[in-house]
Parts: structure tokens; C-alpha cells; sequence
């Protein structure tokens, strides 16, 4: 019998087929490669500083048996409902054309479902709103205005997020010209602080200065608060603009939540870097970057600069390592070890540049590692755990000492 092109290519799809079910079939068990990891005795929350009830709530509600992914929920939403945060939700420092721009992401590890928003305008709860994505589409992000008219029809308020302090200190940034976002740490082209009598817009400015530098600092600082004071900025925010004009904030919440049954669940939210070119995405509403939950391994998420954190998948990296083995404190290490790798070790870059890793295993073993000890005002970085006793602890981290802004004035 002759065979013809439609015989021969259904032979092979049937051929092929009978090889995919033979190839299944042989494969290993994916489930015994995975350490088996006990539940702990008690819930385990871990996340930044809030300054508000909501972590002995959310803890509360693990007691009582409700969803994991509800309680991480519940201490983002706290966030986001704080005008004087200005890195989450309202009162978020806005983008160079003073609009906020808000992204989120999460995942439910009972149900391995996700959720993300990036760049919506105008909604406050943007957990909340990828957690809606996440039920009630077959979505995992919703971007921009889309995001927004989702967020609408799904009968979220549409409200302006710019308060009046905000709108402040977006107006004392325009007024000193500082939108300049590139060329990255990453670029051959970048060059590091520039030498005396170059361009000030080139200059970066230490938020700790060395000796020598003191006199510029204080100068900037000076002129920005005239001008604050000439603009009508109260005193009781010029100190604050000033250092955000100077330092931008690059904000964000992450929170992890593990009950006694192992279930993890794990979601971020933030209103980005402040002054960012409209449309910018960092790493919060990236699913394996600012958040990842595997709920037979553990959950992960980061706060810093995204753009890094993009570029070693962080979250996911510590979750897979976790899976080969390591500890909590061991991979995120890894991650921050492999940022580090991305800029050869260079610490003239790596200066400007800072990671924190939020980091729970389904047995309850946590960590929380930072690039750099410090913060900007000399003091240790710290994280916060409830497992029956909420305290803040130090993070563990890569070098000593503190990150600088690579913002230019």
C-alpha cells in the first residue's frame, strides 16, 4: 500500500503520542526528590516593619484557621490604607508625571494559583486586586489601564492616591529637574561619582558622606529646604522631602504566612521607586521574583531594587534552593551572591545598589538577609517574625556597611 503524506504524518503523531505516554511513565516521581518537610507546631508570619496591629492580627486569624493568603493579605492591606507610608498604596510617591503607580503580586500555595497587577492608577488595594485576577480570570497579571477598569468592574473603588504631602514632594523633585534614570549600573557606559567641577546632575550624592564630602551634602540639603520653604512645604515635611528628592524611596511589603497544616502562601505589593518613568515594573508584581510560594518547599519574597532582583529570579532562586537543600539563610545568600556575580564582585557598583529576602520554609525555619547590614541611618536591618511571639530581628548579610543612592542631584 502506497503511503501517502496524511498517512505518514498520523503515523507519526500516534508514534510521537505512544513516546510521551511511555516517557510519563517512566519519568520519576517528582515527590521523592522533595526532603520532606513537617509542618511546624506553631504559624510563622514574616515580613518587614509595619508600625501598626496588623501582624498580631493577621496571626490571630491563622489561629482561628483562615486562609493563609487572607492573613499576608490583611498586613499589605494595612500598608495601603497608610497615607504617612509613602512606599504602599496611598499616599505612594508617585512617578515622574506625579501620577501612582501601584504593582502587587502573590501566590496561594494550597491552590498553587497566582495573581499580579502592574502599573495601576487610581486602586488602593493592589494585593487585593491580584488576588481578584487571580480567582476570577485565567490571568496571572493585569497591567495599566486595563488593570484599572478589571478593578472596577470588579466593584473596587476608583480614588485618588496622591495625597496632598506626596503631591509635595513630587513638586520639590520637578522643581530640582532630577528625572534621570539611566545609563544602569549594568551599562558599560556608567560611570561612577562624578569628579569636581563636572555637572551636578551627574553627581551622586552619598546619603553618608566621608569628610570631604560633607560640604556638598549640606549644601544640597540647604537649597532643598529654602526651596521647600519658598513652595509652601511645612516644616514638619521638609526634612523628608529633602532626602527623598536626594534618596528616593524604593518602598514595598512582602509577607509570607505558614500555617500548622504546612499551607504557605506569600504575597507583595508596593507603589514602586519614586520618580520612576511612567510604565516602569519592578519586581513586585513578578511572579518568581518579588514573591514565589512552592507549598511543599516554602515561600519568598524581597524588597530593594528590583531591577536586580528581576535579573536572578530571587525569590524562586531561593525557593529552588531551599528544595536542593539549603537552609533559609543559605539561600537567600545565594541569591544575593549571585547579584553580587552579575557586577563581578565591583564594589564601586554594588555600593548603590541593596536587596532584603524575606525567607519562610513549610517546616518554619525563616530568615531575613540584606546585600548590606545598614540601613541609611547607620542602623542594622531588621525583619519581623510571629510564630507565637512577634519580635524583630537582624538581618543576615552579604557585606558590612551602607548601600548608597545611585540617584543623581
Amino acid at each position: 500500500m502506497a503511503t501517502t503524506r496524511r498517512r505518514f504524518l498520523s503515523a507519526s503523531a500516534m508514534l510521537a503520542a505512544g513516546l510521551r505516554g511511555r516517557l510519563r511513565a517512566d519519568a520519576p516521581d517528582q515527590k521523592t526528590a522533595i526532603p520532606a518537610l513537617k509542618p511546624p507546631t506553631h504559624p510563622v508570619i514574616i515580613t518587614r516593619e509595619t508600625g501598626d496591629e496588623t501582624i498580631r492580627q493577621a496571626y490571630a486569624m491563622l489561629l482561628r484557621g483562615e486562609d493563609t493568603l487572607e492573613a499576608a493579605i490583611h498586613i499589605c492591606q494595612g500598608r495601603e490604607d497608610d497615607p504617612n507610608d509613602h512606599s504602599v498604596g496611598l499616599g505612594g510617591l508617585p512617578n515622574e508625571d506625579g501620577v501612582v503607580e501601584l504593582d502587587a503580586c502573590l501566590m496561594h500555595g494550597p491552590t498553587r494559583q497566582a495573581g499580579s497587577v502592574g502599573a495601576v492608577t487610581n486602586i488602593r488595594h493592589a494585593a487585593r486586586l491580584a488576588r481578584t485576577v487571580m480567582e476570577q480570570t485565567w490571568h496571572v497579571m493585569i497591567v495599566g489601564r486595563g488593570a484599572e477598569r478589571f478593578a472596577v468592574d470588579e466593584g473596587f473603588p476608583r480614588e485618588n492616591l496622591l495625597t496632598d504631602d506626596a503631591r509635595k514632594m513630587w513638586l520639590l523633585w520637578k522643581e530640582h529637574g532630577t528625572g534621570w534614570w539611566g545609563p544602569g549600573l549594568d551599562n558599560p557606559k556608567w560611570k561612577p561619582e562624578a569628579p569636581a567641577g563636572s555637572s551636578p546632575r551627574a553627581a551622586l550624592l552619598p546619603r553618608h558622606p566621608a569628610p570631604e564630602q560633607m560640604s556638598m551634602v549640606t549644601g544640597r540639603l540647604r537649597d532643598l529646604y529654602a526651596q521647600a520653604d519658598r513652595m509652601g512645604i511645612p516644616a514638619r515635611l521638609r526634612h523628608e522631602a529633602a532626602m527623598q528628592v536626594l534618596w528616593p524611596t524604593t518602598g514595598t511589603i512582602h509577607v509570607s504566612a505558614l500555617n500548622t497544616k504546612g499551607e504557605l502562601s506569600g504575597a507583595t505589593t508596593t507603589s514602586g521607586l519614586a520618580w520612576k518613568i511612567p510604565g516602569r515594573l519592578g519586581d513586585s508584581p513578578i511572579i518568581g521574583a518579588g514573591c514565589f510560594t512552592d507549598p511543599e518547599i516554602g515561600s519568598a519574597g524581597a524588597t530593594g531594587n528590583g531591577e536586580e532582583n528581576i535579573k536572578v529570579c530571587g525569590a524562586h532562586t531561593i525557593v529552588d534552593a531551599m528544595r536542593q537543600g539549603a537552609s533559609p539563610r543559605e539561600a537567600g545568600m545565594e541569591a544575593l551572591r549571585r547579584i553580587a556575580r552579575n557586577y563581578n564582585n565591583d564594589m564601586t557598583r554594588l555600593r548603590y545598589l541593596d536587596m532584603i529576602y524575606y525567607i519562610l520554609r513549610r517546616d518554619g525555619a525563616y530568615a531575613g538577609v540584606s546585600l548590606w547590614s545598614s540601613r541609611g541611618d547607620g542602623a542594622r536591618k531588621t525583619y519581623v517574625v510571629h510564630d507565637g511571639t512577634q519580635r524583630t530581628l537582624e538581618v543576615d548579610y552579604l557585606f558590612e556597611g551602607i548601600s548608597q543612592s545611585i540617584h543623581p542631584f
